[in-house]
């Protein structure tokens, strides 16, 4: 009797059994991963030192009634647009390229949680770098204003900073997702870049693609929150846009991470 009750003891119940790894953990190692490789490190530098650059520039240069906070978003996204889905491509693909895959994937075994977690660090830092496109426009706006007797307005309105946030992210998300189509870093940027303008050239030369384009090109969808006030319509375009670049390569390319196999050389 006394055996049997030390034996249930030493037992381990459902408490104890093993969890994983907590989510906040995956989520700071994944923020951590973003500059751990030389290539994330120096985009990262990219997207915090090309901004303030781009602003002193126009105040410098830009005509006096060119200078208002809505130029200055426009001008401070530009590179951010560029630079973003890079650092999004480089999250997944670097597991692969650096042979980190092989201890990612043995220290939590559910790659589906690991995905979450990269995809999460991603967005956060799509809302980072938002907060210092707009940030680093006010500050040009007012430099404009006291330097140069620039114009100085501030009209930009809530739905404007929704659009400015739609186009980053979006592109952001797009390379997240060719990374993890691709998992391999030179094709997947390759592919950002050139099958979007691709697909655009041949939506505006081939006249049986012109209605299809208005619903499926991802550059003039994104080309029309720059206007501000999109309609319901034209809301669902962009949303149609995205769905094609953006969650149909997401989709498809987590099937490929989860059923891939990582080796360590």
């Amino acid at each position: 009797m006394t055996t049997h009750l030390t034996e249930n003891r030493r037992q381990p119940g459902p408490a104890a059994e093993r969890t994983g790894i907590p989510f906040g953990r995956l989520l700071r190692t994944e923020l951590r991963k973003l500059r751990d490789t030389r290539a994330g490190t120096w985009l990262l530098i990219g997207i915090l030192a090309v901004t303030p650059v781009i602003v002193a520039v126009m105040v410098v240069t830009a005509d006096p009634g060119d200078l208002t906070y809505e130029q200055f978003v426009n001008i401070t996204q530009t590179p951010q647009k560029l630079l973003l889905p890079v650092v999004g491509i480089l999250t997944v693909t670097t597991e692969w390229s650096q042979r980190t895959g092989l201890v990612t994937f043995t220290l939590e075994p559910d790659r589906k949680r690991v995905l979450l977690a990269k995809a999460c660090a991603t967005l956060l830092l799509g809302v980072l770098v938002l907060g210092i496109t707009f940030s680093s426009a006010a500050v040009g706006n007012l430099l404009g204003a006291a330097l140069r007797d620039g114009d100085g307005a501030w009209a930009f309105g809530a739905g404007a900073y929704l659009d400015i946030a739609v186009v980053l992210l979006s592109g952001l998300m797009m390379g997240f997702a060719f990374g993890m189509l691709l998992l391999t870093s030179a094709p997947a940027i390759i592919a950002f870049f050139v099958l979007p303008n691709l697909s655009s050239v041949l939506f505006n030369t081939v006249p049986a693609m012109e209605s299809t384009g208005s619903w499926v090109d991802f550059n003039l969808a994104l080309s029309e929150l720059y206007d501000h006030g999109l309609t319901a319509g034209e809301w669902l375009r962009v949303l149609t846009a995205d769905l094609v670049w953006v969650a149909l390569p997401a989709a498809v390319g987590a099937l490929r991470v989860l059923r891939s196999e990582v080796k360590s050389g």
